[in-house]
């Protein structure tokens, strides 16, 4: 399917799809930099690194916060653009 006959719906999913990658991946940078700041916090602050290394993991943090509030609006989106049921269950127009 081209990005020409992509509807709405194939957007947000393909969006989705992709945010829910990079939070997989956020996830795990953000465990792991917590991890080794964890076990050399004092010599990161022997170094004068350690609160540059606390600001990224914060930032790091809001970002994976943000990616997955996204990912709640966006599966709202596209719950939205979910064809309509009939009740004999074939699908009917779009919701709007």
């Amino acid at each position: 399917m081209s990005a020409d006959t992509k509807t709405p719906l194939d957007h947000v999913n393909d969006t989705l799809t992709q945010l829910k990658e990079m939070r997989h991946y956020s996830k795990n940078n953000v465990e792991r930099l917590t991890t080794q700041w964890l076990l050399f916090d004092s010599e990161l602050k022997k170094l004068k690194q350690a609160e540059r290394i606390e600001d990224l993991m914060v930032r790091a943090g809001e970002l994976h916060e943000a990616i997955e509030a996204e990912i709640a609006e966006l599966e709202d989106v596209a719950m939205g653009l979910q064809p309509a049921t009939d009740e004999d269950g074939s699908a009917g127009a779009t919701r709007h």
